[in-house]
């Protein structure tokens, strides 16, 4: 039954049900438990995931879709499991709150040698803040709801993983009731409007005098909520725009101002040409890592670009900080004058959805034919997520339905964090399809999440692109630590309590298991393709990571 008032734990889930937080993952241990109890006597649900690493993973891939995602887990041994799917969101900036059920404060201040500790209590807490932009350990129940409100606030504002630390006998003590919404305090608000309005008069003054502007978008967009306030400045302006590979699908790639994806020396030459000899390019929120970049090979010259990020605006060689992204878009919308778009190349991808796709009678499976045929059978406004890899690198020459979110860890790059990821945006968002792009080697790591999706009734379409190893890796340098046991992918829904999946190796058989696929429901397709097939962008990774990105000898 529940409590007429306020315990610590009921304020944190109250708070985080307030900003969007309906789940929790997470794995059961015993100075946790109190918490997991209080989560079945509230509004939010506890999705058991199998593993700690999985749990951050999944709380990741929710956090991008529903603005905030949370996983709980035990101290030291359950909490350092998931450290480094927390690193990811902290590296990628994914709002991740951190829920630690902590041995008693008796316990934390006598420090026996309890199980699952280290010795020093404090190591776990001293390795989450390295990771995390704002930690703390509720000790004191009086100070717990302002401290709750606090770390949450930063979790929202820094778009970052946050830490909380209950220990266990102050999950049930009694606090103040929440006062207001947080939801309803100012976040992304410039509070020098002097400077905001300089700033947007000399950049309005160097993108009028620009013959051919284009505006280079990013992963912050994103981040901060902002594909609509973009979309408006782009439709009102009549600017072209392309995208880095971390913000692809930040709108529609059919839009008739849509470029395509710029990665510098590795862009398409038409995308390359129209980013770099544009006489003014206004970068919003760009994430300049070596992936993103095309191996740190974009050209945008300081005289002729505005740079601008969640926090401050670089125009020329001046900076103004402290200006909201969110307050200089809009304002960038409302003081630039309205132009003709100029005419677009559209297409500029390798796997087109213009390109009708016919199985050839016995053909054997390719990978470029498979991206060929799943461009069509992604359906629009699904959420697609490719692995870091050989999925990845396709699936951004891959031309998107309208209403795709597209999500990958581009920066950080973890093995397996996709399927962990998918669990959680099918979570966060039923009504949408998501569609996984996986590698062999990568779904070795994290597949038991294949049985969480099933429990869940999850609607997750998994293509298990099977090119016997670690071809990413293969393609940097060949060797038998590339090489993986051969799994039978098809069979592991059985084991994990679901149907049969479909196993293929040639165009006609991709095209019957297709046919077959549930309208709503899980599914998995192994797709079998050579060992070392790969997108050409791929070879060229490969040789810059294999290097160092060292520069050319002249």
């Amino acid at each position: 039954m529940d409590v007429p008032y306020f315990t610590v734990a009921k304020y944190l889930l109250h708070r985080l049900k307030q900003l969007g937080c309906d789940h929790i993952f997470g794995v059961a241990g015993d100075f946790v438990l109190g918490f997991l109890e209080q989560i079945t006597m509230s509004d939010v649900q506890f999705i058991p995931t199998c593993n700690e690493l999985n749990g951050a993973y999944a709380a990741d891939g929710y956090a991008r879709i529903k603005g905030i995602g949370c996983i709980t887990s035990t101290f030291g041994v359950g909490e350092l499991s998931a450290l480094n799917g927390v690193a990811g969101a902290f590296a990628e900036r994914v709002p991740v709150v951190v829920i630690t059920g902590s041995p008693s404060t008796y316990a934390q201040k006598m420090q026996p040698p309890l199980h699952h500790t280290l010795g020093d209590y404090e190591i776990p807490y001293k390795m989450y803040k390295m990771i995390t932009c704002a930690h703390t350990l509720l000790g004191d129940p009086e100070e717990a709801a302002d401290e709750i409100d606090r770390v949450l606030y930063q979790c929202l504002k820094d778009s970052r993983p946050v830490y909380i630390s209950i220990p266990s006998d102050i999950v049930h003590s009694k606090c103040k009731s929440p006062e207001g919404n947080l939801m309803d305090r100012k976040i992304h608000e410039t509070e020098d409007k002097e400077t905001l309005e300089e700033a947007l008069n000399e950049a309005v003054s160097l993108i009028e005098s620009a013959k051919k502007p284009i505006f280079v978008a990013d992963v912050e967009i994103r981040r901060y909520k902002m594909n609509e306030d973009f979309k408006r400045l782009v439709e009102k302006t009549g600017i072209p725009f392309a995208v880095m590979i971390m913000g692809k699908t930040i709108l529609d790639e059919s839009h008739p101002q849509f470029v395509g994806i710029y990665q510098g020396s590795r862009s398409p030459d038409y995308v390359r040409k129209m980013v770099e000899e544009a006489d003014c390019v206004v970068e919003l929120g760009v994430k300049p890592t070596d992936f993103n970049t095309g191996g740190f090979t974009t050209k945008f010259p300081i005289p002729k670009s505005i740079k601008v990020t969640w926090h401050s605006i670089q125009i020329k060689h001046h900076i103004y900080l402290n200006i909201s992204m969110k307050d200089f878009v809009n304002g960038l919308e409302k003081k630039l004058k309205s132009r003709s778009p100029p005419k677009i190349q559209q297409g500029n991808f390798v796997h087109t959805l213009e390109k009708p796709w016919q199985p050839s009678k016995g053909k054997s499976m390719t990978l470029h034919s498979f991206f060929d045929k799943i461009v069509h059978f992604i359906p629009q406004n699904s959420i697609v997520i490719a692995e870091t890899g050989t999925s990845l690198f396709a699936a951004v020459e891959a031309q998107m339905p309208n209403g795709v979110y597209f999500l990958s860890q581009t920066f950080y790059g973890s093995i397996g964090y996709t399927v962990g990821a998918a669990l959680g945006a099918s979570i966060a968002d039923p009504s949408k399809s998501v569609v996984l792009l996986v590698g062999d080697g990568s779904l070795q790591v994290t597949c038991q999440e294949l049985s969480t999706m099933i429990r869940n009734n999850c609607n997750v379409k998994v293509f298990v692109i099977n090119n016997d190893g670690y071809t990413i890796e293969r393609v940097i340098v060949d060797g038998p630590f590339n090489d993986i046991q051969p799994w039978k992918y098809s069979q592991l829904p059985v084991i994990f309590g679901g149907s049969k999946g479909c196993e293929i190796s040639t165009e006609e058989e991709l095209e019957n298991c297709l046919k077959k696929a549930k309208p709503v429901g899980f599914d998995l397709w192994e797709v079998k393709v050579p060992k070392m097939d790969f997108p050409k962008v791929l070879a060229a990774v490969g040789a810059d990571m294999k290097k160092g990105y060292a520069p050319k000898s002249s």
